[in-house]
């Protein structure tokens, strides 16, 4: 399988994540070969908004990076509670400086405008939440999924598929382009 090997972390708010951006991309790249591991702020069962009840894996706060080859901040309207977390923060600048794949999609790429990760770089997200993309320096492209380097944001539910393919593709990436 393509991924086998590959690791990947998605965090997810405990409550009102949206469902299908958690369940779509992780079928996607566990039916490629990735293993991927739930992270939320909480262990007990956290609930989507519609309904799905998911077990997170571990704790935002213990996540490693360097265990990982993708970090994925699902959307949903509870994805607010990691717009203003310093470790939701640290966790995207770390993925960035460590040349790992990170990834938002729906309301969540606010998480990674706010920590100083989509400055000069193309990102989309859910609309209502553009303009706190574009003030913090990111170049709102406004379209599905818009990838940039080792960056791939989308805009909602509807293109939790299409997100998914992104993210492995630049998975399958990740590594080539320095041999």
């Amino acid at each position: 399988k393509p991924l086998e090997g590959k690791k990947v972390v998605f965090i997810f708010a405990h409550r009102n994540f949206r469902d299908e951006e958690l369940l779509v991309p992780k079928r996607i790249l566990e039916e490629e070969g990735a293993r991927v591991v739930l992270a939320s702020s909480a262990l007990d069962t956290a609930e989507g908004m519609l309904g799905t009840k998911v077990m997170p894996d571990v704790l935002v706060d213990s996540v490693k990076v360097d265990e990982y080859d993708a970090v994925v901040f699902v959307g949903g309207v509870g994805a607010s509670e990691y717009w203003d977390d310093p470790r939701a923060h640290a966790l995207v600048r770390e993925t960035l400086e460590k040349g790992k794949i990170l990834c938002a999609i729906c309301i969540s790429p606010v998480t990674l405008a706010n920590a100083g990760a989509l400055k000069g770089r193309k990102a989309t997200s859910w609309p209502s939440v553009a303009g706190r993309l574009r003030a913090k320096g990111a170049i709102y492209t406004g379209v599905h999924v818009q990838r940039d380097g080792k960056v791939v944001t989308a805009d909602g539910p509807r293109s939790a598929e299409a997100f998914a393919r992104e993210i492995a593709e630049a998975l399958g990436r990740l590594g080539k382009e320095e041999r």
